[in-house]
């Protein structure tokens, strides 16, 4: 049960999702989960069990709470002691009959960024390039077939725009923590924009480009029914202001960015 829970979260994890985990890490006297049980969840799925009763039902009470206001990893550990009369400022108290002690590790998992690079050229391989020492993954689309593939992407998709985004939802795309628009054609760009907004991605959304590409394409996603609160949460320009030119440089700003948005910390 043990390996079939960390199996599943590390699936969960490579589907972007926080993941919250509790670890039963000692018992004394009569308990209803054992030494090394485990129960995960993320915001849609429970898998796995700490022993069940209202050990259960307070751990994934506690793990709900975490996973909800969790921006980095986090974690405690708990002793629960499982009857009325339990006390001690490091024992939380439950109404159980068992009488014996539960100690449980409680964490959150944030997964790692995988970035969707749309539009496979020299910035795109530069910030494919910055990816690799920080492990991070990344994937990359092209309706260019020598630009729809760079060494170590997750996904190559060469194809149009469209063609990628009738293929994907809100949930399919949810797998992407951060979609960079980086195409060689200011339409291609447009198109993506407009199709992912229209799809309802949630994760991170950033334009390479100008002021005046950007103010070009607010008209006519607002013209197309986008509404301003969607288009603000849109980043363009991408990448720290520390006057970046070359691609490489460009990379080191966009990923900084995304690390600082990452921890949840704004600079």
């Amino acid at each position: 049960m043990t390996e079939l829970t960390l199996s599943w979260v590390l699936n969960q994890l490579n589907q972007n999702r926080k993941v919250a985990l509790a670890s039963v890490v000692s018992t004394s006297g009569s308990v209803p989960g054992k030494e090394g049980a485990r129960l995960a969840l993320t915001d849609l799925e429970i898998h796995g069990t700490v022993g069940g009763a209202g050990l259960e039902m307070k751990v994934i009470s506690a793990l709900k709470e975490m996973l909800s206001t969790a921006m980095k990893p986090c974690g405690e550990v708990v002793t629960y002691g499982l009857n009325k009369g339990a006390k001690g400022y490091e024992v939380k108290p439950l109404d159980s009959l068992c009488g014996g002690r539960v100690t449980v590790a409680l964490e959150v998992l944030i997964p790692m960024p995988h970035i969707l690079l749309m539009g496979g050229g020299h910035c795109a391989k530069a910030i494919a390039e910055a990816c690799i020492p920080l492990n991070w993954k990344y994937s990359v689309q092209d309706s260019r077939a020598d630009y729809a593939s760079i060494d170590g992407a997750v996904e190559t998709h060469h194809s149009c725009p469209r063609d990628f985004l009738m293929a994907e939802d809100s949930n399919t795309l949810s797998r992407f923590s951060d979609i960079l628009l980086l195409g060689h054609d200011w339409k291609e760009d447009e198109e993506r924009l407009l199709g992912l907004l229209f799809a309802g991605y949630k994760g991170r959304l950033g334009v390479i480009g100008s002021t005046a590409k950007w103010s070009a394409f607010t008209r006519v996603a607002l013209e197309a029914g986008i509404t301003q609160e969607k288009l603000d949460e849109v980043n363009c320009p991408i990448g720290l202001s520390i006057g970046a030119e070359s691609p490489e440089e460009i990379a080191i700003a966009v990923l900084a960015e995304i690390i600082s948005n990452h921890k949840g910390i704004n600079l």
